[in-house]
C-alpha cells in the first residue's frame, strides 16, 4: 500500500485538522503543557507526535476538563480519537477544525452543550474508547503492554537517573525500542527527580515496585 496522506500533511509545528483528511487517528497522551499563546494555551503531547502537539480550541478543552479532568498531569497514558470535522467555522467560513469522537476512562457517553455561535449552543457527545487489545489479539484488560511499558519508564524516570538506567539495562532490545521514542521525556523528568531532596520515605508521587514487570 502506498499512503498518499502522509504526502499531503501540512508543515506546522502542530497537529492540523489537514493532517486528518485520511481518516481518524487515536492517540496516547504522554503530557500535557502549558503554551504562551493565549488562543492556544495547551499543548497535548501524544505518542508518535513528531513534534506536533495536538492543541485543542475552547470547546475541546471544555470537552477535555469536563470528561478527564481539570488535571492535565492525570491525563498521560489515556487515549482519544480525533478526527476533522469540515462544518467548523472560522470567520464566517467553514475551514475544517479538529473534533474529540471517543475518549478512555469514561464508562459511558458524555453529551456537552458547545456553543457554536453567540446565539446558539448545540449538544456534543464523547463515547468511550475501547481499551486497545493485547498483542495476542485477547480481550481488552484496560493497559496494553505498550502503554503499561511507557508507564512504569516514566515511574522509573520519577525515581532519577541511577533508577532509570539500571531498568533500562534489563530491557529486552524490543522493549528498549519503544521506550527510546519518549527518551527525551525520560531524560527531563530524571534530572527533575535529580535535583529535588531526597524523601523520608518511598511514599511520594511516581514511586514505583522495584519488582514490577514488563509483560
Amino acid at each position: 500500500m502506498t499512503d498518499l496522506s502522509q504526502t499531503i500533511a501540512p508543515k506546522s509545528d502542530q497537529l492540523n485538522a489537514d493532517d486528518l483528511i485520511g481518516g481518524p487517528r487515536t492517540i496516547t497522551v504522554t503530557k500535557v503543557s502549558q503554551m504562551r499563546e493565549t488562543d492556544q494555551p495547551i499543548a497535548v503531547y501524544f505518542e508518535g507526535d513528531g513534534g506536533k502537539p495536538y492543541k485543542p480550541g475552547k470547546s475541546m478543552r471544555r470537552v477535555l476538563v469536563r470528561v478527564w479532568g481539570k488535571d492535565g498531569a492525570a491525563y498521560a497514558g489515556r487515549r482519544m480519537t480525533l478526527y476533522r470535522d469540515d462544518t467548523v467555522m472560522f470567520g464566517g467560513v467553514a475551514v475544517g477544525g479538529i473534533r474529540i469522537s471517543h475518549m478512555s476512562d469514561i464508562d459511558q457517553s458524555v453529551t456537552i452543550p458547545l456553543t457554536v455561535t453567540r446565539a446558539s449552543r448545540k449538544p456534543f457527545t464523547v463515547r468511550p474508547l475501547p481499551a486497545e487489545r493485547g498483542p495476542s489479539g485477547g480481550k481488552p484488560n484496560g493497559e496494553d503492554t505498550r502503554t503499561k511499558l511507557l508507564r512504569i519508564a516514566r515511574e522509573k524516570a520519577a525515581l532519577g537517573h541511577a533508577d532509570l538506567d539500571d531498568w533500562l539495562d534489563r530491557l529486552s532490545a524490543g522493549q528498549r525500542a519503544v521506550v527510546d521514542e519518549i527518551q527525551a521525556e525520560l531524560c527531563d523528568i530524571a534530572a527533575d527527580a535529580d535535583d529535588r531532596p531526597p524523601p523520608e520515605d518511598n511514599s511520594f508521587p511516581g514511586f514505583a515496585p522495584a519488582d514490577e514487570e514488563v509483560a
